[in-house]
């Protein structure tokens, strides 16, 4: 396995995604308050497993095309959350500053596309 610099990016934004994605559903599973939910469904779960899926998927570095989609679900996600909190039609979770995570949501979806086109790339320049 050839490891580089985007790849080693890709790997760390996984990780801090889980352990942030992952408090947030602790929490949910606490209070049952934790996170927005739609249909039901806890939105902190869904991006959780977003951060999940990827990691296994880029460590296995193989089925990118799954890596896209379920980091694309989450950027979508992401960006609708961040649009309605935007405009005061929704309320994301804050951090411990105030800020929506909503918004930290859809930088680091939208990084680990773009790091991901570079780390795959790279990868074919090296073939």
């Amino acid at each position: 396995m050839k490891f580089n610099f985007y790849s080693f990016l890709v790997y760390i934004i996984l990780v801090v995604g889980i352990i942030g994605a992952g408090g947030l559903v602790i929490e949910e599973i606490k209070t049952g308050n934790g996170c927005p939910k739609v249909l039901g469904i806890p939105m902190c779960l869904v991006i959780l497993i977003c951060f999940i899926i990827p990691l296994i998927i880029h460590i296995v570095n193989k089925k990118n095309l799954f890596y896209f989609l379920f980091t694309g679900i989450a950027f979508g996600i992401a960006f609708v959350a961040s649009i309605l909190q935007f405009n005061n039609n929704a309320e994301c979770p804050k951090t411990s500053y105030g800020n929506p995570m909503c918004y930290y949501s859809f930088i680091i979806f939208l990084s680990l596309i773009i790091l991901k086109v570079f780390d795959l790339r790279l990868k074919n320049k090296q073939k």
